[in-house]
């Protein structure tokens, strides 16, 4: 602790630093491991680049998860620049995002592997609509408990906080809608999937808290 930092502030900086060094962390484990997932069949060297090129989906499925985990990245940096403290509660309902980002990579593989083999591309799509959907409640869930419980530093503008807690909802309909079609329409539903993320990591979550 510096000299010239109080008990309470030592605590209150421990305690935001260090929720985002370990979801920093998580984020970076998680996105990696997505490229895990892509590779070309054993034997394939007789038409190598046919078989690079027929792993399209698996392309597909680690656009739409790197492109998620990127937006949850930055509105997760979005959230924690207007944290000026964070609760026991604040840190547990974090876990639980990061447990659903942690996974994104499995669902991801299923995608790839089984997004045009009949009955099981409607399980894997399902799954991994029910993954994203979690995620993006999630991220909503940890801004709303951090507004609710007033952890928020105390010069936060107000209508940046509403214009936030607008931004950190959109999409949930959306994927209501495409985990349902991909009952139906799997191939559909997982460019669907794609827009919602090209939609969520455009922006780039240009509001930003500017710490003093």
């Amino acid at each position: 602790m510096a000299d010239d930092e109080t008990p309470s502030e030592h605590r209150r900086g421990m305690g935001t630093s260090r929720l985002e060094a370990f979801s920093d962390g998580v984020f970076a484990i998680a996105i990696t491991l997505l490229v895990l997932e892509i590779g070309v069949p054993a034997g394939s060297s007789d038409d190598l680049l046919g078989a690079v090129a027929d792993q399209w989906p698996s392309y597909l499925a680690y656009l739409i998860s790197f492109s998620t985990i990127g937006a949850v990245w930055l509105a997760h940096s979005a959230i924690t620049d207007y944290l000026y403290r964070a609760n026991l509660t604040l840190q547990r309902l974090n876990l639980l995002l990061l447990l659903v980002v942690a996974f994104l990579p499995f669902p991801t593989r299923l995608v790839a592997e089984y997004i045009r083999e009949g009955d099981a591309e409607r399980v894997a799509t399902t799954i991994y609509g029910l993954n994203l959907f979690l995620v993006s409640v999630l991220v909503s869930v940890v801004w709303r408990y951090a507004v609710h419980a007033k952890l928020l530093r105390p010069d936060a503008d107000s209508e940046e906080i509403q214009v936030l807690t607008r931004r950190l909802t959109p999409g949930l309909a959306g994927y209501v809608v495409l985990i349902v079609l991909g009952l139906f329409a799997p191939t559909l539903a997982v460019l669907g999937y794609l827009l919602i993320a090209v939609y969520l990591i455009v922006p780039a979550w240009s509001l930003r808290a500017h710490r003093p």
